[in-house]
């Protein structure tokens, strides 16, 4: 088995985990390096204390799944197979007797969880994921490596949507530009729906981007991600289009500050709430607080969005090779958005930043 399988088969001991049933495509690739979203169908790696694992899926997926390296027990069923009873026959094949079984919580449907439930009886459910978590927190130097990769892709992809920026040009067509060219290097996947928004409507922190036209005196903001291998980068720049108005001016500034007093207090040994306070206080002070309405990001790795939250109520300590988003924004609507977000890795002597696109506020002519 490889090693994270052996890391989980070793916790399921020392917890009376008889199975392991895990079917988030993020924590099936992280567990046996096939990526793929089987859709409504069952994709699932099912892990024991000492039996060997197995897959269930598709059957269309089957040489894909080795292919990807998957070389244990694969059961690959049709459309017409009840893909819950195979997976239960062979479970009970490994365990006579089930007692404990540990599932995503928040990731198995009511449905899938009624069918273990009816088809096993007395068996106690519990929770894998923050063990899973606390396993993809820290990042490998393999994994790292894409990572990086993947925020090369980002900072290029920033660059591109700044020398799109042409006025009369919407939101739409900039964004277009961007995945053209980012395809052109051989990008099949966005971490996330890329965001171009300008003017007015950077004030709403998860805005959608639409056919408004760039102006001058915009500021435009960039929020997106590129996969890489299966490891995703996020990263925002807002900039300028022409010259802007002073208050436009100053919150950018504000929000750069408390962004890179973020950055200044990230270390090992510092816990998450305390670098989410440091940002929001340099945003408070300058009158901004009731605009700054979420955490200061969050973890990254095979999931965009993954452990930890980096709130102002999470006391969890940051260790070396942990990635995170930090992202400060202020948000005033009909003035103002900004955001400005780099991917940052804990290293044993302090941070690594891994998105290099300049901060400094950029004005496009």
């Amino acid at each position: 088995m490889t090693e994270r399988l052996t890391a989980l088969a070793d916790w399921m001991k020392d917890n009376d985990v008889d199975v392991t049933f895990i079917t988030s495509p993020d924590n099936v690739f992280y567990l046996s390096g096939f990526l793929s979203d089987p859709h409504e169908r069952l994709l699932a790696v099912v892990v024991f204390q000492d039996a060997e694992p197995f897959m269930i899926c598709p059957a269309m997926d089957r040489e894909n799944a080795k292919n990807a390296g998957w070389e244990l027990e694969m059961i690959g069923y049709s459309d017409t197979d009840d893909s819950m009873e195979l997976s239960i026959h062979a479970m009970k094949k490994r365990v006579h007797a089930l007692k404990k079984m540990a599932i995503e919580k928040e990731q198995l449907n009511v449905e899938r969880y009624e069918k273990l439930a009816g088809l096993l009886g007395n068996v106690a459910f519990v929770s894998a994921e923050e063990k899973l978590r606390r396993m993809r927190m820290v990042k490998t130097e393999t994994e790292l490596q894409l990572i990086r990769k993947a925020c090369e892709l980002a900072d290029f992809a920033i660059e591109t949507g700044v020398s799109e920026i042409k006025e009369g040009k919407t939101e739409l067509e900039v964004l277009a530009s961007i995945e053209y060219e980012l395809k052109k290097k051989g990008v099949t996947e966005m971490s996330f729906s890329t965001m171009v928004l300008t003017g007015k409507n950077a004030a709403a922190p998860h805005g959608t981007p639409g056919l408004t036209k760039i102006q001058k005196g915009d500021l435009v903001l960039f929020d997106l991600g590129v996969v890489v291998d299966g490891y995703c980068s996020d990263i925002t720049r807002t900039v300028a289009y022409g010259e802007i108005k002073k208050q436009q001016e100053d919150i950018y500034h504000t929000v750069l500050k408390a962004q890179l007093k973020a950055l200044e207090t990230a270390r090992t040994g510092v816990s998450c709430s305390e670098v989410d306070i440091a940002a929001r206080k340099v945003i408070e002070e300058a009158g901004y607080g009731n605009y700054f309405p979420h955490r200061l990001g969050h973890g990254l790795g095979v999931s965009v969005h993954e452990y930890p939250s980096l709130t102002g109520s999470n006391p969890l300590l940051m260790e070396a090779g942990m990635v995170f988003t930090a992202e400060p924004g202020i948000y005033v609507p009909g003035v103002a958005g900004v955001r400005i977000e780099d991917d940052v890795v804990i290293t044993e002597d302090g941070i690594e930043i891994l998105t290099k696109y300049p901060k400094d506020l950029v004005f496009v002519s």
